[in-house]
């Protein structure tokens, strides 16, 4: 049996910045994301009768440039690890299409492991909860593991491979929060995820306070999410997000993900704010901004971009489902 999966970017209120195990990709702390609705990945996946796993990423066989290679390894090596952990030896092809920037800021690899191990899961019938469905994504992708699920997700830490999964924090009704995903650059970044989160965990001296911070701000932000409150949920979102960028700053070497238009966009959103408008922001290891606003301040908050900054582009995401076979 096959069937294409389909599974939606999240972006982290509070984020992981930082594995104590990187074969597993446990983190250090949990993160707390919500599932959006427009970036998503499309994944199918066949049994097919070859000796090696054949892998085309939007209709383009992977393999024909040294960055096709490092993206079709990353995904070899985790089949390796799925027939591992299944005790099977069939290879695949493996067809994806990815409606999110790659390697941009937007979580296009959460969308896309998750996106494929559900499709191992369909293909070969493993017949997995989404507790186990979650453990297998995060074994291609740590933030995957919040993928599998819709609305708020809480990714737990955990100590080893069946304790580390994500799970969805329930809210009674719907919440008035609206994501603007402002996009800057649409390039793949210059210094990697897994390379930025490794030299600030080496080298910030404030990575121990980012930890106590997380965990402290977990709690706080589910109070807000239980109370429908976007305000407070913007506020500690934003802090998180600015704390995660300080430990760039304070690596040595020191990096940064910034670009001159997202200081340009954070300036525009403090002075909205001061106009009365919600609107506050979130940035994950990338240049673009999300900015976290109710429906009844989207409209001025992207009318206000828009104008101040004609070189972006400005894409509304709503709260999003969890994996979809479609």
């Amino acid at each position: 049996m096959s069937k294409t999966a389909r599974a939606y970017t999240n972006i982290a209120l509070i984020k992981y910045w930082g594995k104590k195990n990187q074969t597993l990709k446990l983190p250090y702390t949990n993160s707390l994301s919500l599932t959006l609705d427009r970036f998503y990945t499309d994944t199918k996946a066949c049994v097919i009768n070859n000796d090696q796993d054949i892998i085309y990423l939007n209709q383009t066989l992977l393999d024909q440039t040294l960055l096709d290679q490092t993206q079709s390894q990353r995904i070899r090596n985790y089949l390796d690890t799925i027939r591992q952990m299944y005790s099977f030896n069939e290879h695949f092809q493996i067809d994806t299409v990815n409606h999110v920037p790659t390697s941009a800021g937007f979580a296009s690899s959460a969308s896309g492991f998750a996106a494929l191990a559900a499709a191992i899961n369909e293909t070969k019938q493993l017949n997995l909860d989404k507790k186990q469905l979650s453990i297998l994504a995060r074994n291609g992708s740590g933030s995957a593991s919040r993928s599998i699920y819709g609305g708020f997700v809480e990714w737990i830490a955990g100590s080893d491979n069946e304790t580390s999964f994500a799970q969805p924090i329930e809210t009674e009704s719907e919440i008035d929060l609206t994501i603007l995903s402002v996009v800057i650059n649409k390039n793949v970044k210059k210094i990697s995820s897994t390379v930025g989160m490794e030299n600030s965990v080496k080298s910030s001296p404030f990575y121990p306070n980012w930890v106590t911070l997380v965990a402290s701000e977990i709690k706080e932000i589910k109070q807000a999410i239980a109370k429908k409150d976007v305000q407070k949920i913007g506020e500690i979102a934003e802090h998180n997000a600015m704390s995660m960028h300080a430990l760039t700053l304070s690596a040595n070497p020191s990096f940064t993900y910034f670009e001159p238009e997202t200081i340009k966009i954070l300036q525009i959103i403090h002075e909205l704010r001061q106009k009365g408008i919600l609107a506050y922001a979130t940035i994950d290891a990338g240049p673009n901004v999300k900015i976290i606003c109710t429906k009844e301040s989207l409209k001025q908050v992207q009318k206000y971009i828009e104008e101040q900054l004609s070189n972006v582009t400005c894409v509304v995401a709503n709260i999003g489902s969890g994996i979809q076979y479609i």
